[in-house]
């Protein structure tokens, strides 16, 4: 009787949670209804860079805990960053794409974390860019690291893009002992505080381009 009684609490606490977290991603929502959709088709012209990897997310500019949460902004799904004359093509599997034109687009940079998801040092590719009345920056995680810098080469010859430090807030990852070492060599290390995401199609597979 008493293992039932258990049971049932335990079922009924799970049931509290799940309806008190849909009630805060629907908040979300409504304080976000200004934001429109971001376009998913775009003659953005010829690629310039790309890479494959996970789209991460899209939060307010400058606040990595602020998760976008209208027009899907908020789903981590697989996908492709794409670099182009016109603008980026971010391209999604199991969601809108979202095509980020040039004119929108202000900065780019790297971090460790953003809402929920860490990584190594500098894992993170990050775009700052106008979503109507807003700023907002988008999160992206190449699968190879070697093709990160080739996409940031390609975003700083569009036209007024910039590179920028971090935003407070979201600290990079400790330097590993290879980095703090006399031997200069440097190394990078998952947060132990924030282990790797199970789900991320790019863990185990991440490394120098072919």
């Amino acid at each position: 009787m008493t293992r039932a009684i258990a049971v049932i609490a335990l079922i009924a606490l799970v049931l509290v949670v799940f309806a008190l977290m849909r009630r805060g991603w629907r908040a979300r929502q409504a304080r976000q209804g200004d934001l429109p959709a971001p376009m998913t088709t775009a003659d953005l012209g010829a690629s310039l860079a790309g890479a494959a990897g996970m789209y991460v997310v899209t939060t307010s500019a400058g606040d990595w805990l602020d998760r976008v949460a209208v027009h899907g902004l908020g789903v981590r799904t697989a996908g492709e960053l794409t670099v182009h004359p016109g603008g980026v093509l971010i391209a999604r599997r199991g969601a809108d794409d979202v095509v980020i034109p040039a004119a929108d687009l202000e900065s780019v940079t790297t971090t460790s974390g953003m809402a929920g998801k860490f990584v190594e040092r500098d894992g993170l590719l990050v775009l700052t860019w106008r979503l109507g009345p807003r700023r907002v920056d988008t999160g992206f995680r190449v699968r190879h690291a070697g093709e990160q810098t080739a996409l940031i080469d390609a975003l700083l010859t569009l036209p007024g893009v910039r590179r920028r430090e971090a935003p407070g807030g979201v600290p990079d990852a400790e330097p590993t002992a290879g980095e703090a070492g006399s031997s200069g060599t440097a190394g990078t290390t998952p947060d132990a505080d924030h282990p790797t995401d199970p789900t991320d199609p790019t863990n185990g597979t991440r490394g120098p381009s072919a």
